[in-house]
């Protein structure tokens, strides 16, 4: 038994991912807020059997966010609501320091109202460019410089103090690219696929030898949930992505390759920062939550191909 649940950025890729599955189980009512400036009603779910609701809301707006949580009183709180991407937080980096007051809002509502814990959605860029490979969560550099890495890495600290204080619970989810239907298209997975299918170039920045790991939308909501259901890792980092590795380059000749393309491979200049050599996570306690092996990369490239999403 759960009960009602707040998700926040619930409008987004992942958010709206995580909305179709908690709304699965009957016992739960889900309440998803997003302001719509990257989200998109679109993700919604389809149906509505009564056990959801959407409101337009902007978390860093103090009366939007506090007349929703003391109405409805929320057991648990997913806080995925950010400026992500990027081209756009690297465009928009006061927009993005924004979303710290966001943080602050929720966790002061949170713990007002009763809620039992809060859900964060961290990052792999709290890791910078990171010291040891793959990356653990017991390692945090704090040596990138970018708004957005620095923003969750203040909202990580906002959690252990709030729990510190307040005694409010709290899991921490460092996300690492994580990929499939419902992806908007200004992502380096989604960009791909779609170049790829209609035909045209890829461009690649710098020589494409940067790695990345891509993780399966599925296999992250099912960690997420998991930790959830099963009262696993409170008060604690888990890293959720996947632990194969592979350059930029690789990635864009797989996807030619699935999707029978003659698209062209192009490298542009090398982004000027934000692009770090190298990404792969330690998922010892995502597997743990999984209880299987995650999504291979060629599976998940297909199971994107086949929603039909970027068939246009």
């Amino acid at each position: 038994m759960v009960g009602k649940i707040l998700i926040t950025g619930g409008a987004g890729f992942i958010g709206s991912c995580l909305v179709d599955k908690l709304i699965e189980y009957p016992e739960n009512f889900v309440v998803i807020v997003d302001d719509l400036s990257t989200g998109n009603v679109k993700r919604l779910p389809e149906k509505n059997n009564g056990n959801w609701k959407f409101i337009k809301c902007n978390c860093n707006e103090y009366r939007d966010i506090a007349d929703v949580m003391t109405a409805y009183k929320f057991d648990y709180v997913f806080h995925y609501a950010a400026v992500v991407g990027v081209k756009r937080t690297l465009e928009n980096p006061v927009s993005v320091l924004q979303d710290i007051q966001g943080i602050k809002h929720i966790l002061n509502l949170c713990k007002n109202t009763g809620v039992k814990r809060v859900f964060f959605s961290s990052s792999s860029e709290v890791y910078g460019e990171p010291f040891e490979h793959p990356q653990n969560e017991l390692t945090t550099p704090l040596n990138s410089r970018l708004p957005y890495a620095v923003v969750k890495n203040v909202g990580e600290a906002f959690l252990r103090s709030y729990k510190q204080e307040y005694d409010l619970d709290y899991t921490i989810f460092r996300f690492f690219n994580t990929y499939g239907p419902k992806q908007s298209n200004d992502f380096v997975m989604s960009r791909f696929i779609k170049a790829a299918l209609s035909g045209h170039k890829i461009n690649i920045y710098g020589d494409g030898s940067q790695t990345r790991t891509f993780c399966y939308k599925d296999d992250n909501v099912a960690a997420c949930v998991n930790a959830l259901y099963n009262n696993a890792y409170v008060n604690d980092v888990v890293n959720v992505g996947s632990d194969f590795e592979i350059t930029i380059l690789n990635l864009a000749k797989m996807i030619v390759k699935i999707t029978g393309s003659k698209s062209e491979l192009v490298h542009a200049p090398a982004l000027k920062e934000g692009d770090m050599t190298r990404r792969k996570p330690d998922i010892s306690k995502m597997e743990k939550l999984l209880g299987r092996a995650t999504t291979s990369l060629e599976e998940g490239i297909r199971k994107t191909i086949e929603s039909g999403q970027y068939n246009y």
